[in-house]
């Protein structure tokens, strides 16, 4: 059987448990793994649970045109109602190692588990960490940052398999990072597979202090518990995004099932009956309010992926 995305999803299927030893399954809805609750249907869904199996997924995708998606913890993302054409591939490789001051971790690694793992063995620098709520590879990829650290901060290098299937490991210095980019932005076709952060020495104690003031900051600032997808827009230069926002008082500004947070400006939140048309719509309303009556563009941080070839930035009477 032919699916929209023009490739015989059955036959790819097989193909795929018969090459690699995966399931895939049609039709996996995206809303079950995005932290905002909204998404239609992947073609295929797979698990890649090492990185061997990532590899492997990789190298079978491209050859045959078949689009490929990597999807991590499912945050900083809003997938269209539409869902995604191809290959979608949870990536679930989390092998971790220490050694001296280096803390080596795969793509699908929780960048919270970053944090504590580094907390443990008295490794002071990946503490931001534990409020990225994506994964390794993600936060490589956008070069996370949050509470004054950042990915490329700490970051030494990272295995990457390159476009033309071949693995490289490179150094910092060649991942062309700036605020919240990367060369991956510009290359979709480089996959992280994983990456070595290179870390200082400290008390196991203050290292944990500092994850306690980070919890409660984020308990007291962000309305965790409720389906976002974290911070909507980048800060503008000098500015916060958030500080903008709230100023025009468009907290609890609303379309459809998607409300700009009471907690956090730059946070959009799903009532749990919201869609991501509702959600990329409020989006949109947010950064003309904010264009209009302030002059200020805002970049989008969270990523709109999928197919929006039906969506309308009007909302619907």
């Amino acid at each position: 059987m032919t699916d929209a995305a023009g490739f015989d999803a059955v036959a790819i299927a097989a193909d795929l448990a018969r090459r690699i030893g995966v399931r895939a399954v049609r039709d996996e809805p995206m809303a079950a793994h995005t932290t905002m609750r909204v998404g239609g249907p992947a073609d295929l869904f797979v698990t890649a649970h090492n990185a061997f199996e990532l590899r492997g997924l990789a190298r079978y995708a491209r050859p045959r045109g078949i689009p490929l998606f990597l999807l991590g913890r499912g945050s900083d993302l809003v997938v269209s109602d539409a869902g995604i054409r191809g290959l979608v591939v949870l990536v679930r490789a989390e092998t971790t190692r220490v050694a001296g001051e280096r803390y080596t971790a795969e793509a699908g690694v929780p960048m919270a588990r970053v944090a504590t793992e580094a907390q443990k063995a008295g490794l002071a620098g990946l503490e931001y960490g534990l409020a990225i709520p994506g994964s390794v590879g993600g936060a490589v990829w956008a070069n996370a940052g949050a509470h004054g650290g950042e990915t490329a901060a700490v970051l030494e290098q990272a295995t990457v398999l390159l476009a033309d299937g071949t693995e490289a490991v490179l150094p910092a210095a060649d991942l062309d990072f700036t605020y919240r980019h990367s060369r991956f932005k510009d290359n979709p076709g480089e996959i992280v597979l994983a990456a070595v952060f290179r870390l200082r020495p400290d008390e196991p104690s203050a290292i944990a202090a500092r994850l306690d003031d980070i919890r409660r900051w984020r308990r007291e600032h962000q309305p965790l518990g409720q389906a976002s997808a974290g911070s909507v827009f980048r800060n503008p230069p000098g500015d916060s995004a958030g500080r903008l926002i709230d100023a025009l008082g468009l907290k609890g500004r609303r379309v459809g099932g998607a409300v700009v947070s009471p907690k956090h400006a730059n946070f959009i939140v799903n009532d749990e009956h919201g869609t991501a048309a509702d959600v990329r719509r409020l989006a949109e309303v947010v950064r003309a309010e904010v264009l209009e009556r302030t002059g200020v563009v805002l970049e989008p941080e969270i990523e709109f992926v999928g197919d929006w070839s039906t969506w309308s930035p009007e909302v619907a009477a």
